[in-house]
């Protein structure tokens, strides 16, 4: 098996993270970030766009199962819980677009993304707002460790 110098296993393992962290499955993508730059063996402005392109996808995702959630929410095997959707549906609601910018918060984020999705609000203007909360949370987590280190 031959040797792979620029790490992209490495890379591919932070993006699966990033991208699994922002969907309805509980998973955590800081941890490997943190160790990634802490580690040093790749430029922190690539781990940022890695992390952050795995993450929107998985956004997007969300987004995407919104759209037809309306068909399937309710049933028992449907992922997100009826009072998940209601409060973030209540977040979107009291808060509009704006609500977007905390898609990167645990627990509610990702609720969020899907109520966006239900509440059909435009990929056009999904898409930027999302981008922006998921790539400031890993500048600042990157910065951080890059503070410490």
């Amino acid at each position: 098996m031959g040797r792979d110098p620029i790490g992209a296993m490495d890379l591919f393992t932070l993006f699966a993270s990033a991208f699994l962290a922002a969907t309805i499955l509980p998973a955590q993508s800081e941890l490997v970030l943190a160790g990634m730059a802490y580690a040093g063996q790749h430029d922190a402005a690539l781990l940022v766009a890695v992390a952050t392109a795995g993450n929107v996808l998985g956004a997007a995702g969300n987004w995407v199962l919104g759209r037809v959630a309306r068909r399937f929410e309710g049933r028992r095997w449907f992922p997100v819980r009826p009072e998940a959707m209601r409060k973030a549906e209540g977040w979107y609601l009291r808060w509009g677009v704006w609500s977007l910018l905390l898609a990167w918060v645990p627990v509610i984020g990702d609720p969020i993304t899907v109520a966006a999705g239900a509440l059909r609000v435009p990929f056009r203007v999904f898409l930027p707002l999302v981008f922006v909360a998921k790539v400031w949370r890993y500048v600042a987590l990157v910065a951080g460790v890059g503070f410490f280190v």
